[in-house]
């Protein structure tokens, strides 16, 4: 069955937009009005007047009392924005002396602007990441991504060894927290206790044992260490 075309030219508000519902749909539940008015700093009036001309356009599709869900056109639209923002962090990282905590604005800014060609270009330079600094997968150029399942190192249990594989979040405090303390895709890391009733776990990573808090704990997504 042939792929719903993406339109030929899309703003820059309704990248914003299609990209953010595909953030808020992840866990599998429609986007609410409120939810992508906070996301993109909107006011609802604003977002509920977008969401029907997208709607419109056959790039979302409502759910009664629930929100709106991407069509295939559309979520094959946002993924191409995912894959530039992602190449876009890689590029900046490997090439231009950029940290992982100082690409995520940049990349915004970029994204709208470069050709899909610069980022074959830059991907091709990369040796085509299936990842992005920060662990997050990168879509293929046809749109298709394989999301794997990892377990929040806040649930490992105590004395497993893991592996870090992906960092979810943005916020550049917190990526530079992760990073001077080792706990970055690729470390090594073992439970070795944990407090009850949500408090912190003493863990052991790149060499040292250190203190970790359960809601950092829980955006360092792990698998097995063996398991690669």
């Amino acid at each position: 069955m042939p792929r719903p075309p993406i339109p030929a030219t899309l703003t820059r508000s309704v990248e914003d937009y299609l990209k953010a519902i595909y953030h808020l749909s992840l866990g599998g539940t429609p986007a609410g009005t409120s939810e992508i008015a906070n996301l993109l700093d909107l006011a609802p009036a604003s977002v509920t007047g977008m969401v029907k001309r997208l709607s419109e356009q056959g790039l979302l599709e409502h759910v009664p009392y629930k929100g709106v869900e991407l069509t295939a056109g559309g979520r094959r639209a946002a993924l191409r924005m995912v894959r530039r923002h992602r190449i876009l962090e890689s590029y900046l990282v490997a090439f231009l002396g950029y940290t992982w905590d100082a690409v995520h604005e940049e990349a915004e800014r970029l994204e709208h602007a470069v050709s899909d060609a610069l980022i074959e270009r830059m991907a091709t330079a990369l040796g085509n990441p299936s990842v992005d600094p920060h662990g997050d997968p990168i879509p293929a150029p046809d749109g298709s991504m394989v999301e794997l399942v990892y377990t929040p190192l806040s649930e490992v249990p105590i004395g497993e060894r893991v592996e870090v594989r992906r960092v979810e979040t943005g916020q550049a405090d917190r990526l530079r927290f992760f990073a001077d303390h080792g706990l970055v895709p690729g470390a090594a890391v073992v439970v070795l206790d944990r407090q009850p009733f949500g408090g912190p776990m003493r863990v052991s990573a790149s060499g040292r044992e250190q203190l970790l808090g359960a809601e950092l704990a829980g955006v360092l997504l792990c698998a097995r260490a063996e398991a690669r």
